[in-house]
């Protein structure tokens, strides 16, 4: 049996894909393996949302090459990279294969020819694929939380964004297929599975919406938590909203990018929504849920931007009060809107500046945030050891915040109440409860 090596980079959505290939390649004779220097197919799954997430994967390509000195190796590039990047990754002969995210189901022909020797690349976008009938190789070692695709793709072109090049159009799986494998994954000892999909508000599969899906899939047990990733502050219903309120296992937590609080910015990133829209939907969550987290995402330097739209963003982020965001520095993506419309006119070093403004502020609110919440108890899922001591157990509550305590008693997957004693900016320091 030929063994199979992949590293993952990027998004949740990537960890799923992976586990997808893996379940693939192995109804066809090959298995995983986690140590690079014993296999025999050597792939990584590929981010292309940011330039330095493709040039660390060109560079990793070179070390995959050193493997050829021992042993006839294959090495193949799947995902968003290789879609966007196609051809140029066979040129130099170092790559055997190229595949785009819906070509996963051809990888064991592929593969095939290309240990002839005959360099393989397909990276056709489609229409319908969903992978729904795949049973996912979970590769999380801990067995306590999964990932679900429901859909792929992404309609809404954001001038900034690749991915609707790299992933193509959206797409809704069946529904009854995503309860069957949350029920699978329930069956198997995991208590949490988050829904991922580019767009997750825009699901819809024969008239089931999302915000029925989050009912169903929270059905299939209470004890099984049920998360989301990514919502779009144009979609995200009050629907939606309701149901998270009335089921406990959906987890209090909607990570909303929100990317620039300047509507000039948000206009020029094709964001079809203002900041006192975003702001609403803030609202509504927090009257609904006023226990539940908000995330972001935000883009410091985007083309054109002045100190005036800077100076917006952070005041948005000071009217959230954001309990954690992933912020960076605009990055330039060859094919994208932008791109070709607009010229990357905000100098390195403004950028960089504006970013640490941005990160600075948002190192408070998360503190902030965090000390609201000493002396109040929380139901935490045990995810394993703490990465600081044996003696220590860590998890998460609903709202995402990861907990550790003195703990030696419980396993991951069990469910405990700690109360929080003290924290830091990213850290709950608690007890156990009883």
């Amino acid at each position: 049996m030929k063994k199979v090596y992949i590293e993952t980079y990027g998004c949740q959505m990537n960890v799923a894909d992976t586990e997808v290939v893996f379940s693939i390649l192995g109804a066809h004779g090959y298995v995983r393996t986690e140590s690079i220097d014993e296999a025999d197919v050597i792939m990584a799954n590929t981010c292309s949302i940011r330039d330095n997430a493709e040039q660390r994967i060109l560079g990793r390509i070179g070390q995959f090459v050193l493997q050829r000195k021992s042993r006839p190796v294959i090495i193949g590039i799947l995902g968003c990279m290789a879609e966007r990047m196609k051809e140029q990754l066979l040129s130099d002969g170092r790559v055997d294969l190229v595949a785009g995210p819906d070509a996963y189901r051809r990888l064991p022909q592929l593969l095939e020819a290309a240990s002839e020797g005959h360099p393989q690349i397909d990276v056709i976008l489609s229409r319908e694929e969903t992978y729904a009938d795949i049973n996912p190789v979970r590769i999380d070692k801990g067995g306590v939380s999964a990932f679900i695709s429901i859909m792929r793709g992404c309609n809404n072109v954001c001038s900034y964004c690749v991915v609707p090049y790299t992933r193509g159009v959206e797409r809704s799986r069946d529904a009854r297929t995503i309860v069957r494998e949350a029920c699978d994954c329930f069956e198997r000892g995991y208590r949490e599975v988050t829904l991922l999909g580019q767009n997750v508000d825009s699901y819809n599969f024969e008239g089931v919406s999302f915000a029925k899906l989050l009912e169903m899939v929270a059905g299939v047990s209470p004890q099984l938590r049920v998360r989301f990733s990514t919502s779009n502050p144009q979609d995200i219903s009050d629907e939606v909203l309701e149901t998270m309120a009335a089921h406990p296992n959906i987890c209090r937590h909607i990570h909303l990018p929100v990317q620039s609080g300047s509507d000039r910015i948000l206009e020029k990133m094709r964001r079809r929504y203002s900041a006192a829209w975003y702001l609403e939907r803030v609202a509504k969550i927090r009257e609904l849920m006023p226990d539940c987290a908000i995330t972001t995402d935000v883009i410091a330097g985007f083309c054109s931007e002045t100190e005036e739209d800077h100076q917006l963003t952070l005041d948005l982020f000071e009217k959230v009060g954001f309990d954690a965001a992933f912020m960076f520095a605009y990055s330039e993506r060859p094919g994208t809107l932008a791109a070709r419309k607009y010229p990357d006119d905000v100098p390195q070093d403004v950028k960089v500046r504006r970013l640490n403004e941005i990160i600075a502020l948002q190192n408070r609110l998360s503190l902030e945030s965090n000390r609201r919440d000493v002396g109040k108890e929380f139901e935490v899922l045990v995810e394993g050891p703490s990465k600081r001591s044996a003696d220590e157990l860590c998890g998460r509550t609903g709202s995402n915040k990861m907990c550790v305590w003195a703990d030696t008693a419980h396993k991951p997957g069990d469910y405990v109440r700690v109360r929080v004693l003290d924290c830091t900016q990213a850290t709950l320091l608690c007890e156990l409860v009883g």
